[in-house]
């Protein structure tokens, strides 16, 4: 046997235990050590990143749901700070419910992810523009608001907006916004101006755009200029 098929197996035994054959000349109690730093390291980490979700999980079943994980994904990068991002995309591709999982499951977990996404981030604040650290978000659940002592068993009628960023200071803030002001972050953050992201979104909602109009989307612009979100030109 290669040394490179020694190195596969020795990795599919401890990704699956329960379901790979003991190695040649390892002992079923030494293999544990190794399976147990492995599951323990592995589950650390990613438990760090969605200490909610878990909570709301349960112990048991986030120790399954983490196994799983473990077993069937195949991740596309090495470093541990992006282990977190590998089990978001398992949950959207390879992950399989059970009958008890909450149905915000996924967009809870992304939720909590964002904050560490953007934590870790290498981006910078911008001179002009919209800030690539500031993230307009919409989710069915209200993820803001979940926990162990609420989970909703429906989705409200209206969507949550959210926009979450990382202001000069280096600390993840969360605002939720209502309709109109996360159609116009989608905007700025395409590169839109924002004239004419207003006049676009009072046409498109039937809108007068009068000066009233206009003197609530400066105030809004102002905050998120104050709050390291949007940068404007001179001409805005």
């Amino acid at each position: 046997m290669s040394s490179i098929q020694q190195q596969r197996d020795f990795a599919a035994r401890i990704r699956q235990p329960e379901a790979q054959p003991l190695l040649p000349g390892i002992t079923r109690e030494r293999m544990a050590i190794y399976e147990e730093l492995f599951f323990n390291n592995v589950a650390s980490l990613v438990s760090g990143a969605f200490p909610v979700l878990r909570a709301v999980l349960g112990a048991e079943r986030w120790q399954s749901l983490l196994r799983s994980f473990l077993a069937e994904h195949r991740a596309a990068t090495p470093y541990f700070l992006e282990i977190s991002q590998e089990f978001i995309a398992w949950l959207q591709q390879g992950y399989r419910a059970e009958p008890q999982d909450p149905p915000f499951m996924l967009e809870l977990a992304h939720y909590e992810w964002v904050e560490l996404a953007l934590d870790v981030s290498d981006a910078q604040l911008p001179e002009r523009g919209w800030s690539p650290l500031a993230w307009p978000l919409a989710y069915r659940w209200p993820v803001q608001m979940i926990g162990a002592d609420h989970c909703p068993a429906q989705p409200p009628t209206e969507p949550t907006c959210l926009l979450v960023w990382r202001d000069r200071q280096d600390q993840v803030r969360f605002m939720q916004l209502a309709p109109f002001a996360y159609q116009l972050a989608l905007r700025l953050q395409t590169g839109e101006s924002p004239v004419r992201a207003q006049l676009e979104l009072a046409a498109a909602h039937g809108l007068a755009a009068d000066r009233g109009y206009f003197d609530n989307a400066r105030a809004l612009l102002d905050d998120w200029q104050a709050r390291d979100i949007w940068f404007p030109h001179p001409e805005d």
